[in-house]
């Protein structure tokens, strides 16, 4: 059993997720918990291939893309997440498996995608950060230049109705609306998380 907790921030690109983790690990080193924040996919070689495939400059099938998802994930896992964990550091994560299963599942079937997953330490806590996809594509929009491969409504809508689906199934995914003000949603998700966290 790991000392520090995981803590993990889904939702639709453009959600704020990732603004989100970053504002939650500020605040619980304030605070005096201990805490690291790392992303999916990772800085590392395979992630680089997982990036390339985002921005279109190389092609490959949908299932290779999880297999690198699934391979990216688990060498994160290895050496980074558990070690932290096993040290009493609270791991913030922006992305986990349940990316892969609200992106993934658009095209592939989730028991396939649930088994290249096995065996990742499970978060204590994960935040889906709700909003529409339209919103989305909107904020996306305004921030770069050009959408990335699961950037598009149609492919959006699916990983929504997957990430709700989730939220359902795995008690420890709290849903959160996310066309709330930044500082807000913050202040949801530090109530919750300061409750799990030494």
């Amino acid at each position: 059993m790991h000392k520090g907790k995981l803590i993990v921030f889904e939702g639709l690109d453009g959600a704020g997720s990732s603004t989100q983790a970053g504002l939650l690990y500020e605040r619980l080193n304030r605070a005096g918990h201990k805490s690291i924040i790392s992303k999916e996919p990772t800085n590392n070689i395979i992630g680089g291939l997982i990036r390339g495939v985002l921005t279109k400059d190389w092609k490959i099938g949908e299932a290779g893309l999880q297999l690198l998802y699934a391979a990216d994930r688990h060498h994160h896992a290895e050496t980074k997440v558990m070690p932290a964990l096993l040290e009493g550091i609270n791991v913030i994560l922006d992305r986990y498996f349940f990316s892969s299963y609200a992106y993934g599942g658009i095209n592939i079937d989730i028991k396939w995608l649930e088994n290249l997953n096995k065996g990742l330490p499970e978060p204590d806590l994960a935040f889906y950060i709700d909003v529409p996809p339209k919103e989305c594509i909107h904020r996306i929009a305004a921030s770069r230049y050009s959408l990335e491969y699961f950037e598009d409504l149609k492919k959006l809508s699916i990983a929504r109705k997957n990430y709700r689906r989730l939220a359902k199934k795995y008690p420890n995914i709290v849903e959160i609306k996310g066309m709330a003000e930044p500082d807000k949603i913050a202040d949801l998700v530090y109530k919750q998380a300061k409750d799990i966290v030494k």
